[in-house]
């Protein structure tokens, strides 16, 4: 199954988070490679989720970007983002068969980028066994992203505080 979280709101990330729980609780093994986020430290860097019932299923957490492309002082060469999203491309081909789900974070993003194309990303899921969970979150997902998955679903920005200049609270957002 291939699930698209996308939109100009807040929360793409945390529902692929919600589904990872959701995997785990039912001793699933679960993977996030994350795209673009990189060396700074997120949230979801600290947490651990576990079956309480059983031990089984897992999770892993892959970052692979090399942080914010062109923004928030980003001095590296696009080429390098790119080569960057190339390995971490290259990393989810190699761990499909070793896991039940993976959530490629940001992957909308690194394609809307230019770091990827949308072809390149689609034939790593062409035959996705249906067993298999995979999840693409980012903004600007592209049309071919949103036909080719089952689910789908469009966060919606209504309000933000970083509207008001007011910066996110790291322990919400």
């Amino acid at each position: 199954m291939l699930i698209v979280f996308t939109g100009n709101g807040k929360g793409k990330t945390t529902a692929s988070l919600g589904q990872a729980v959701r995997a785990v609780g039912r001793g699933k093994n679960v993977l996030m490679i994350q795209f673009i986020k990189g060396p700074l430290k997120s949230g979801e860097d600290n947490i651990e989720i576990k079956n309480k019932e059983n031990g089984k299923g897992s999770f892993e957490i892959k970052k692979m970007g090399l942080g914010f492309v062109g923004i928030l002082g980003d001095k590296l060469p696009k080429e390098e983002h790119a080569e960057a999203a190339r390995k971490a491309l290259k990393y989810f081909k190699e761990e499909l068969a070793k896991r039940d789900a993976i959530i490629l974070d940001e992957v909308n993003v690194a394609v809307s980028l230019g770091l990827l194309t949308a072809e390149k990303v689609l034939k790593t899921v062409k035959d996705l066994p249906p067993e298999k969970i995979v999840i693409f979150t980012g903004r600007n997902a592209p049309a071919s992203f949103i036909e080719k998955a089952d689910l789908v679903t469009e966060m919606k920005e209504i309000k933000h505080p970083f509207n008001k200049k007011k910066f996110a609270n790291a322990d919400l957002c």
